[in-house]
């Protein structure tokens, strides 16, 4: 039961804590201010530089239960980029942003809209084609933590093929949630050097990142509520280890419900891990 529970932690262990005293952030980009399913509160199209308003669809949209925020967009036109800046407190965050292509026969293809996103003037997702991962008129949401130290989240949306486009954009904060500590040592004792990568998934939500090793440790903050970062299905996390050379030492893969997750009684929580050194 114990060995259960390390799993299920691992599962938010390596997204890390964020800025306390900021709400949620919600934007219904190049829309109105709109309620979600979840009661969830999404202000009118705000906080950008530069782009244009595409004309809204009606049409549902598959995959989601909000299809009004995957109706509007805004896109860009300027050769300087589509940016988004959100004043926050510094700290670390972790930004949804939410897609579907809904431009028409011309764009439903491979390659016909194909744009980078940058976050805190930092590339997140390079070359992203949404209708490649999710067809037409599908929702489509891509997630990525940052770290702000200038006090404003700053989302930035280049066109590589055609005209780069939003539909809606989401910024969550961190919990002050229970801590976990991974220790990765050799069969020697000494502490492993090298990193610790992260991929989550769903059928609508995906988002990674890395932490690197301290002193053979990564402490990391736990979320208490899956359902905050999009988590709302049946999810995959893959969690690997990786030393300096790029050797694989690691490696864990599970699937969680979120309806199962619950870190509400838990104060904090250790894993210790021995591997084998590679050369």
């Amino acid at each position: 039961m114990k060995f259960l529970k390390l799993v299920a932690l691992l599962a938010f262990a390596v997204l890390p804590a964020a800025a306390q005293t900021q709400q949620p952030i919600r934007v219904n980009c190049g829309g109105p201010a709109y309620t979600d399913s979840m009661g969830q509160v999404w202000q009118a199209d705000t906080g950008f530089t530069g782009g244009t308003v595409s004309t809204p669809v009606t049409e549902s949209i598959t995959g989601t239960t909000d299809s009004a925020l995957y109706r509007t967009g805004r896109y860009n036109m300027g050769r300087s980029g589509l940016v988004y800046a959100f004043p926050v407190p510094n700290g670390q965050y972790h930004v949804n942003l939410y897609f579907a292509e809904t431009s028409g026969d011309a764009f439903y293809t491979v390659g016909a809209r194909v744009f980078n996103v940058l976050m805190q003037n930092l590339p997140v997702f390079s070359n992203l084609d949404v209708f490649a991962e999710a067809g037409a008129k599908a929702a489509l949401i891509k997630g990525a933590d940052i770290t702000v130290t200038n006090g404003s989240v700053n989302i930035e949306f280049d066109d590589v093929v055609q005209n780069a486009k939003i539909n809606a954009i989401e910024i969550l904060p961190g919990t002050s949630g229970p801590q976990l500590s991974l220790s990765f040592k050799y069969p020697d004792g000494t502490a492993v050097v090298g990193t610790l990568h992260y991929t989550v998934s769903s059928t609508l939500v995906s988002f990674q990142g890395s932490v690197p090793l301290t002193a053979g440790q990564a402490n990391c903050a736990l979320f208490a509520n899956p359902s905050s970062l999009g988590l709302s299905m049946q999810f995959t996390v893959n969690v690997s280890l990786n030393d300096t050379s790029g050797h694989l030492l690691w490696s864990m893969n599970m699937g969680l419900n979120p309806s199962q997750v619950n870190f509400a009684a838990v104060q904090s929580s250790n894993l210790m891990v021995t591997v084998q050194k590679q050369s």
